[in-house]
């Protein structure tokens, strides 16, 4: 059995669907912070089979939680202090996202205007639609 060793100060973020861990530490910028960080894929998960975990030991602040919000809401974030569970924080989606994901639509203005954000707001929070802010496209959430 793999042991991967406990955290003083950080976070871990566990019930990541298995197999999205690279891709979301990717997202989450974390190959460009100088701190440790342990990726487990396919760890056995009572609720689901297999799961992901990453750990990080760096200060949580580090985290951009929308982006991991928009990726997987569902996703638990334990922050870890003196080695312990301190708090849990629950995920919700943001109500607006900038510069995670394009537009698609090849007439919307972030197409023409190479500066501008890429900024959508959720639209429909049941079922995780995001529009475009400038030409309302929908926005396919899963990255």
């Amino acid at each position: 059995m793999l042991n991967v060793g406990k955290i003083e100060e950080g976070f871990v973020l566990d019930h990541i669907e298995a197999g999205k861990s690279l891709s979301l530490y990717h997202h989450l910028q974390l190959d460009k912070l100088d701190c440790p960080v342990a990726i487990i894929k396919n760890a056995r998960s009572n609720k689901k089979g297999k799961k992901d975990i990453l750990k990080v030991e760096c200060d949580i602040n580090a985290l951009n939680l929308d982006v991991l919000a928009f990726i997987d809401h569902n996703i638990t974030v334990n922050v870890i202090k003196d080695g312990e569970i301190v708090d849990k924080r629950e995920l919700t989606l943001p109500r607006e996202i900038r510069n995670i994901i394009k537009c698609k639509n090849p007439r919307c203005i972030t197409s023409i205007e190479q500066g501008l954000p890429h900024i959508f707001v959720l639209s429909d929070e049941k079922k995780e639609i995001y529009r475009c802010k400038y030409c309302e496209e929908k926005c396919s959430k899963r990255l």
